[in-house]
């Protein structure tokens, strides 16, 4: 049996191959093939879809069994085009050694064995060990830990097993499944379509193809003669194509490797080395100047890949940068070593050299900063958040500007129909609805009045009324009837599988559901009236025109109406009468005479959406008519939509989350700006913005000129040139209607005014404002694929609660890194400077007496900065980590003055204790060759007493000034200031509950003892000896440095009093100045005053 199709939807080669397969010759020919999903001979667009179904054993209405999904996924494998990007072992055993901070201590190694010191290239060696197996165990770790956040990123599903609907990893997709696609979405493999409307998808990576394939799922190629081109196979979607237009369902036909877009990605050959290669493909000759560009270009790609200044991220490149400078800084150090020496450089003075060389790289850095990193994408899986690109992870910290979307995001994205007016009859209210899918939850309640009405007068309007069912009047029955047959959503009850018992499940568009579980309540649900009429035709919800409408036929009485719901002014311009509106009198309630819809009304009509829209209700506006035998195309949808009657108004509230509210005032207090940026209607806009504190309530506080730019529309801020928006006294807190170019006209805004910016979006048409703006959050829940493929990190919980949290393990990823970074360079200035200093202590021979011994810097660098570091990144955020000013630079002044202070005061404290000890107590007898390894301990006496407590002394600091680092200005003994505990306890709590940077700090304390004990380590290895009294001139120094870290914090804190900041009663400068001080206004000049306005 042949069909007819148009033109616009098949092209003239397929009409012919186009045609129903219900023949008794195809039957046979299925049922003697051995034909089944993983025979390439079955080519399923030849054939019915209910063959189609019966090959692959699943139901079109309930897909697969849930039990079925294992064996097929042990039979099938998963639905991935390879194992993707496996963990290299060699990978990151190259990135561990191939760093700049690590190829200084390698040098430094194969110096020390070239010159035959092997005791101190065996430690140099080790330490390298030590760097190299830490970070490799750690990156391999990260390596796991980054890899399951992609997969839990990756694309969804969305498909029904067992009859439900539900969500899954596209990986997880089997042949057999059913699938849903629509629009932003990226079909999860290759289906054989069973039902579309309207379904368009972008072929574009498989075919070529610019324009946007028309689909339709009746046609069936049953000509075996005749090879049908995989771009003219109408009745499939490929795997990796997007959904550009309708929606559709299929049954999966082919997963992975056996999709269309598998058997190319077969053929492929990646090739990302740094080799850079001369073009000569297709005969191209190239020129003779390409062939040393390539080869000079490929050394500088390998140079750069070795020393980490062209990979990783931001950061990581700029330490990799830092390394290099500081190594130039060690090699002039060295340099100054052996020009004290007069150049007369022995065994000795060659170690000595390298060791102050190696005092000045960190060379613990990179690790830890890999390792914080991974933690930190690890815990944020926790908060909500999956991150994409580590670059990210730096961002959050930094940002101040969020620029977010209402609906899901702010509010639950779960709709609850509130408000219906229906002009002839009155306006319904449903009361205690907490449940969204349950129509058996809450009541309708009825007032005789319009929304309008009910916001000018001043009495107070009581929904205490039933709503008029006995008799019904005709126009609610109508009005029952738009809703539900315009409408694709169902509500039905069915059996949860884990606690059998009946539940209420909804499938469809959340604005969609309310409105079918509103009519389900009134006894009107989509399933007891479908039965009754023909679909004659449908035309989906268009973004352009917003609105959609359906054409039924009544099965008894033969008649045809259109039923559409849309945008109230978009729908309003296409309807020309109405019932007349019955707030005055009651000649006109449930009139059924049609009168002309005149400006006047229109304007009546819009004042009510207006009411209903200042309660934060989303509108919707309701029209039919009747098309029976008066000669329209049904295909024509200018036609069907053209001369409707108006019906009524529909109010839709999606109340906002409990924690929104909360999270806008922490962002207030946190420094951040929180923006709306929505789809919907000025006034619902507005009335949910001010409900979570995006905009303050009392308006009337600020000039007129400034609430006029809070909250716009995208045609009025579009209309703007980047001129007069950035002369705006203030940008917009909430743009209305906005479209996806207002949104990147936003951020560039932003951007102009020096912001760091966040941008939230779910569909294909944020992609743009995700990729400009510095950080883009894609929901995880409802978000397109292109989306999330656009974003850099993913809520799963689609949450605004959860960027509140990831900003919030950003600043603490961000000052954590800080910290790591004073500890070591502070150590790194203090070793340094020691060193240094200490060339000035001659002996008898004319040679530096060197303070500390090679292998004894070599010590304190393993112990005091690999562990404890990693234990700073592990700290947990300060209380007041939200009340700090966005930062997103590492390198700060603060940072550079503490590493100054730290270091010299240490370096200072060192160099006393050996001054005391070798010429305060002892004569200052320096003896004779002390720096050798086989100098006598007799001859040293005074030098080796005088490097073991110096040796202490600097290994206790460098630990301490590890817990110095917790917090910038509170004290060590009073970090957190909220507690009722006795300062020591509080301080013993506070030490001990970050375990790892406690113990590695204790660890490191009592290993000091084992190694100034030890018989002929201590003497032969470390070149120092047992002491005695010494210990006390040790910690007594350490304690002198403690407290004087101690009082450069007080300084700092007394100085930041002075001259900053933080408000003395913080709750009241929240509610009744912060965040909108700035904004308010009572006079002209003062809103005028550019220079004090908030941007």
């Amino acid at each position: 049996m042949s069909i007819s199709m148009p033109t616009s939807s098949i092209s003239e080669k397929n009409k012919l191959a186009a045609q129903i397969n219900d023949d008794s010759s195809t039957i046979s020919i299925v049922a003697n093939s051995d034909y089944s999903p993983d025979n390439s001979a079955f080519q399923s667009y030849r054939y019915s879809i209910d063959k189609v179904a019966k090959v692959f054993n699943t139901n079109i209405q309930d897909g697969l069994h849930v039990g079925e999904i294992d064996s097929r996924l042990d039979q099938y494998g998963r639905n991935s085009l390879g194992d993707g990007d496996k963990i290299s072992y060699t990978k990151i055993l190259a990135h561990q050694v191939f760093n700049a901070m690590i190829l200084v201590l390698i040098i430094s190694m194969v110096i020390a064995f070239a010159i035959k010191d092997w005791i101190s290239g065996g430690v140099i060696g080790f330490v390298v060990f030590i760097n190299i197996a830490v970070g490799f165990i750690q990156e391999f770790k990260a390596e796991k830990t980054m890899g399951s956040l992609r997969s839990l990123s990756s694309p969804t599903a969305r498909v029904t097993r067992s009859g439900d609907d539900i969500n899954i990893s596209a990986e997880e997709v089997v042949p057999g499944d059913l699938v849903y696609i629509k629009v932003g979405d990226t079909v999860p493999a290759d289906i054989r379509l069973v039902d579309s409307m309207n379904l368009e998808t972008d072929e574009a990576l498989l075919t070529g193809e610019s324009l946007p394939v028309s689909k339709d799922h009746t046609l069936v190629y049953n000509n075996d003669g005749q090879p049908i081109p995989v771009g003219d196979r109408l009745n499939l979607a490929y795997a990796s194509s997007i959904v550009s237009k309708g929606r559709g369902t299929g049954i999966v036909i082919g997963t992975g490797l056996n999709t269309e877009i598998g058997k190319i990605a077969k053929s492929l050959k990646t090739d990302t080395g740094l080799i850079r290669k001369v073009d000569k493909s297709n005969n191209r000759k190239p020129k003779k100047v390409e062939y040393p560009r390539a080869f000079f270009g490929t050394i500088k790609d390998i140079i750069g890949n070795i020393l980490g200044i062209t990979v990783g991220t931001p950061l990581q490149r700029k330490l990799s940068w830092l390394a290099i400078f500081l190594f130039c800084v060690a090699v002039i150090f060295a340099i100054i070593v052996m020009g004290s020496q007069k150049m007369q450089v022995n065994k000795e003075v060659a170690i000595y050299a390298i060791c102050v060389a190696l005092s000045m790289i960190p060379s613990a850095l990179i690790v830890v900063l890999t390792i914080t990193m991974a933690v930190g994408a690890q815990v944020m899986v926790l908060k909500h958040v999956i991150v994409r690109k580590l670059d990210s992870l730096e961002a959050l910290g930094g940002i101040n500007d969020i620029c977010s979307d209402k609906t899901g995001t702010l509010t639950q994205g779960k709709m609850i129909a509130k408000k219906v007016w229906l002009p002839t009859i009155g306006t319904l209210e449903v009361q205690n609805a907490e449940e969204p899918f349950n129509p058996a939850v809450g009541e309708v309640r009825y007032a005789k009045c319009s929304p309008q009405f009910i916001r000018d007068t001043d009495e107070e309007i009581d929904f205490s009324l039933p709503y008029p069912n006995n008799p019904k009047p005709k126009n609610f029955h109508n009005w029952l009837m738009t809703a539900t047959l315009a409408n694709i959503a169902t509500v039905n009850q069915s059996k949860d599988e884990e606690t059998n018992e009946l539940v209420w499940k909804a499938h469809g568009d959340a604005t969609e559901i309310a409105i079918q579980v509103f009519t389900t309540r009134l006894q009107y649900g989509r399933d007891s009236l479908e039965g009754n009429y023909d679909h004659i035709n449908e035309f989906p919800f268009d973004s352009s025109i917003k609105r959609m409408s359906s054409v039924y036929k009544d099965k008894s009485s033969g008649e045809t109406r259109v039923y559409s719901k849309g945008a109230v002014e978009r729908l309003l311009s296409c309807c020309t009468q109405w019932y007349g509106n019955d707030d005055s009198s009651e000649k006109l309630y449930d009139s059924q005479e049609t009168i002309e819809l005149t400006e006047s009304d229109i304007e009546l009509i819009e004042d009510n959406m207006r009411a209903l829209s200042s309660q934060g209700l989303r509108v919707l506006a309701f029209a039919t008519k009747d098309v029976t035998n008066i000669g329209i195309d049904l295909n024509n949808r200018e036609e069907i939509e053209s001369n409707l009657i108006f019906q009524g108004l529909i109010g839709i509230y999606d109340p906002p989350r409990n924690e929104t509210a909360p999270s806008v005032k922490l962002c207030h207090r946190a420094g951040i700006n929180v923006r709306m940026l929505t789809g919907d209607h000025p006034g619902t806009a507005k009335a949910i913005a001010q409900e979570v504190g995006i905009l303050p309530h009392n308006l009337y506080h600020y000039s007129q000129e400034v609430v006029k730019v809070m909250v716009m529309t995208a045609n009025e801020f579009d209309a703007l040139s980047d001129e007069e928006i950035d002369n705006l006294p203030v940008l917009p807190l909430v743009i209305a209607r906005c479209a996806p170019q207002t949104k990147v006209r936003m951020i560039d805004a932003l951007h102009r005014r020096e912001k760091f910016v966040a941008m939230t979006g779910d569909g294909v048409n944020d992609s743009p404002s995700l990729k400009k703006a510095d950080v883009g959050i894609a929901m995880g829940l409802n978000g397109s694929d292109v989306a999330k493929d656009a974003s850099d990190i993913v809520l799963t919980d689609d949450n605004f609660a959860s960027i509140l949290n990831a900003v919030e393990e950003g600043r603490r990823m961000s000052a954590n890194i800080q910290k790591f970074v004073l500890q070591l360079l502070a150590e790194n200035v203090a070793q340094a400077l020691y060193l240094m200093i200490g060339l000035a202590f001659i002996d008898e021979s004319g040679f530096s007496v060197f303070p500390l011994s090679p292998v004894e810097v070599l010590w304190i660098l393993v112990v005091t900065s690999c562990f404890p570091a990693m234990g700073l990144g592990r700290e947990k955020a300060a209380d007041d980590v939200l009340e700090q000013k966005p930062n997103n630079t590492i390198f700060t002044w603060e940072v550079i003055y503490d590493m100054f202070a730290y270091g010299i005061w240490m370096a200072a404290c060192c160099l006393a204790c050996f001054c005391i000890i070798v010429y305060g107590r002892g004569d200052g007898y320096l003896g004779v060759n002390c720096n050798a390894t086989n100098s006598s301990s007799d001859t040293c006496d005074l030098v080796f007493r005088g490097r073991s407590a110096s040796f202490a002394t600097m290994t206790w600091c460098a630990l301490l000034l590890a817990w110095e680092c917790i917090h910038p200005t509170n004290s060590l003994f009073y970090m957190r200031q909220d507690t009722d505990n006795p300062w020591w306890k509080q301080t013993a709590i506070d030490l001990h509950e970050n375990r790892f940077l406690f113990y590695s700090v204790i660890g490191g304390f009592v290993s000091v003892f084992p190694v100034v004990y030890i018989p002929v380590i201590n003497t032969k290895v470390f070149l120092h000896k047992p002491i005695g009294y010494e210990w006390g001139v040790a910690f007594g120094f350490t304690i002198l440095f403690l407290l004087g870290s101690e009082a450069w914090k007080w300084a700092k804190r007394i100085f930041k009093r002075k001259s900053a900041g933080k408000a003395k009663n913080p709750e009241y400068e929240l509610e009744r100045a912060d965040p909108f001080e700035r904004y308010a206004s009572f006079s002209r000049s003062n809103t005028m005053d550019k220079a004090n306005l908030m941007a």
